[in-house]
């Protein structure tokens, strides 16, 4: 049986770490918003999603986006930049700046089957009158766990997402709740292993999680992977429960064991107690390295006579990104570090 040994280091936070200061958000550096306004009137002709970062220039302010990639990968794993002049700008707008920033940062990658690249966050139910995907069946559909919970004003389970960072820009703040929560793995993992290093084990063996309806051609429904693995020392986690419950659903998928389920069970816990809680206000933008952290959010609602909330969501890929374990390219594609990797397969669909 694998020994294992805590974490150490500055990703192995714990909530209450930050609970009587605010250091780790960042002020828009002097001079960043005059760059971004320059920026964007030299995309002016350009549709976002054409955008590159040569064409985006932020001579100044791309230093302090370099400083918070870093941050990312090699510090605490997580990172909030406040004061985007979010109100100066129409939606369309907002794209462009959020898209351009985000290229300095990393390689943008399709978030759904659709080509979704920049997400919105919201409440679709109030704001179109019905969720507008469907999924394939068999798929959970508990209350807590829906997928569908994303596209409402529902609550969210910790989990990670299928890129190596995940950037959110708040364009409109809820009119309450949508409080973000942020937990590291690997002070999760340091937790369970004084608690229960049984369970810990069972964490880097394999559990089958469900595609959700968004496999490529030739693609399994469901695959294997550990919750927690290490390579080369970089420690790496894949985690959301909504698909490993999705897959109990389906046939020939091994049942879990109460073991298993303790497990999960007892992260979820660990997750509750050591997480941060902190609330969105209108120009945050929230940067999460996925192999090392949870995010999950409270329910929220929006005021009746308003747009209501609304995140933009990019999901990167990034230059300087830890190597992942062998067997780990059945959902990211590459493991090799600095690597395009991730996101979600386009059949049929030129990159």
């Amino acid at each position: 049986m694998t020994t294992h040994q805590p974490i150490t280091g500055p990703v192995a936070w714990r909530g209450k770490d930050f609970a009587s200061r605010d250091d780790w958000i960042i002020p828009l550096p002097e001079g960043a918003a005059l760059e971004i306004e320059a920026a964007l009137g030299a995309v002016s002709g350009l549709a976002w999603r054409d955008i590159t970062r040569d064409d985006f220039p932020l001579p100044e302010f791309s230093k302090t986006l370099a400083d918070l990639a870093h941050e990312l990968e090699h510090g605490r794993g997580f990172a909030r930049l406040r004061g985007l002049p979010v109100g100066n700008y129409d939606e369309d707008d907002l794209r462009k700046i959020f898209w351009g920033i985000g290229a300095h940062l990393g390689t943008a990658l399709y978030q759904n089957a659709r080509g979704e690249l920049i997400g919105e966050v919201r409440d679709e139910l109030r704001a179109y009158g019905a969720v507008r995907e469907s999924y394939a069946s068999g798929v959970d559909n508990r209350p807590e766990s829906s997928r569908y919970k994303t596209r409402s004003s529902g609550a969210l389970r910790f989990h990670t997402d299928r890129c190596d960072v995940i950037a959110l820009l708040c364009a409109r703040a809820a009119k309450s709740g949508g409080v973000s929560r942020l937990v590291s793995a690997v002070a999760i993992h340091n937790e369970i292993l004084a608690r229960r290093p049984d369970l810990l084990g069972l964490l880097y063996e394999d559990y089958h999680r469900a595609r959700m309806g968004e496999e490529a051609g030739g693609e399994a429904r469901t695959y294997a992977l550990p919750i927690f693995a290490v390579r080369d020392g970089y420690f790496t986690t894949q985690y959301s429960r909504t698909f490993v419950e999705a897959a109990q659903e389906l046939d020939g998928v091994p049942p879990l064991t109460a073991a298993q389920v303790e497990a999960l069970d007892l992260l979820h816990e660990v997750a509750d107690e050591l997480c941060l809680e902190t609330a969105f206000e209108p120009g945050d933008l929230l940067l999460i390295n996925n192999h090392v952290t949870y995010h999950a959010r409270r329910a929220f609602e929006d005021d009746a006579g308003d747009d209501g909330r609304l995140l933009l969501r990019l999901w990167l890929s990034m230059a300087d990104s830890r190597p992942l374990p062998a067997g780990h390219q059945v959902l990211w594609g590459a493991i090799e570090p600095g690597t395009l990797r991730g996101g979600i397969a386009q059949e049929n669909r030129a990159s």
